[in-house]
């Protein structure tokens, strides 16, 4: 009878086996992390719902409507702790580069920091977080760039499209964010606690032929119909 390894075996054999360059979290860091995920729970509220999904340790892209800068902290620390250990968040390095605790406190949620004032063709922020996720790492991006004023999703711009195209083999995985653009409105520093909910949705993939703006429709599409389950 064939043996189905457990995600912590899985866990630990993908960590084994992480990109080169890459420094394993000191103990201090993962404690941060561990400590960030339980505050991020406590001040968001959050409630997980897994629909046409579930927790997997295969490698994927969580792509979610973006709000708030505390947007992918909620949205790391609300995945089980073996799929957070092998999940990195994209996060804006003008925000989280912004300070020595920030950048601390990056490190210890996984984060890859992208410098958006930066972005050219040779520095393109695709070919960063493929080189940094390996055949190891998921990661969590939000394709609008830049957080909603008004709640309402913006445009998906065009990272989202080459990352399925580049690495076809990727799950993406929707996820629509309620609630989180309240806990941390633009412009303030201090979060209110307050109940927000988070719901997961079905894997997409790029269908062959499909081209750029169909495609971001569709994944665009497919996070807005997660709001009304």
């Amino acid at each position: 009878m064939a043996v189905i390894p457990s995600p912590q075996t899985t866990t630990v054999r993908a960590l084994n086996n992480q990109p080169p360059g890459r420094e394993p979290l000191t103990p201090l860091c993962k404690a941060t992390g561990h400590t960030l995920a339980l505050l991020a729970k406590l001040v968001s509220g959050f409630t997980v719902r897994w629909l046409g999904s579930e927790p997997e340790t295969c490698q994927r892209v969580y792509f979610a409507n973006h709000t708030s800068h505390l947007d992918a902290v909620v949205l790391w620390s609300c995945l089980p702790k073996e799929l957070r250990l092998l999940t990195r968040p994209v996060a804006a390095q003008d925000y989280w580069g912004g300070s020595g605790l920030r950048r601390f406190l990056a490190k210890s949620f996984n984060a890859i920091l992208i410098d958006r004032k930066q972005i050219k063709v040779h520095q393109s922020p695709v070919e960063l977080m493929l080189r940094e996720i390996g055949d190891v790492y998921s990661l969590i991006v939000f394709p609008e760039g830049s957080r909603a004023i008004d709640g309402e999703m913006g445009e998906f711009k065009s990272g989202l499209y080459y990352l399925a195209k580049k690495r076809p083999d990727l799950e993406l995985i929707p996820v629509y964010m309620d609630n989180l653009n309240r806990i941390l409105p633009r412009g303030e520093f201090m979060p209110v606690p307050l109940l927000s909910s988070i719901t997961i949705g079905s894997p997409i993939y790029l269908e062959a032929g499909e081209g750029k703006v169909d495609f971001l429709n569709r994944a665009s599409r497919s996070v807005k119909v997660l709001k009304e389950r």
